[in-house]
């Protein structure tokens, strides 16, 4: 396992648990692009509780490689999905943000 790898997946796990803190606490900077993108109120939790799981899989992936394997896979899909509500509900300039949280498990990935 090089330093890279878990210096990427510790990123990797940072960001995603921020992002699952943000619709926890309702920051604003979250919760009112999910409106305008027409995601259901009752999902939010669920969504937070989705990815938080996805960061505690990838730290946890650092000592047992398959649980960070489906957490990476997982955690891609989830920015994978975000992606498409964006480009759903047509608000383009913000595609970037749910490919910047992406990024670092694809990389994570690669380097697994």
């Amino acid at each position: 396992m090089s330093t890279t790898y878990i210096v990427v997946t510790a990123v990797a796990a940072f960001m995603v648990g921020f992002s699952a803190l943000s619709i926890f606490i309702k920051a604003p900077w979250v919760v009112q692009p999910l409106t305008e993108y027409g995601v259901p109120r009752s999902w939010w939790t669920w969504l937070g509780l989705a990815k938080a799981a996805g960061a505690a899989g990838l730290v946890v992936g650092l000592w047992v490689p398959a649980i960070g394997l489906a957490a990476g896979i997982g955690v891609i899909l989830y920015f994978t999905g975000a992606v498409v509500t964006v480009v759903r509900a047509r608000q383009y300039p913000h595609v970037a943000w749910p490919l910047m949280y992406a990024a670092p498990a694809v990389a994570a990935l690669v380097l697994a």
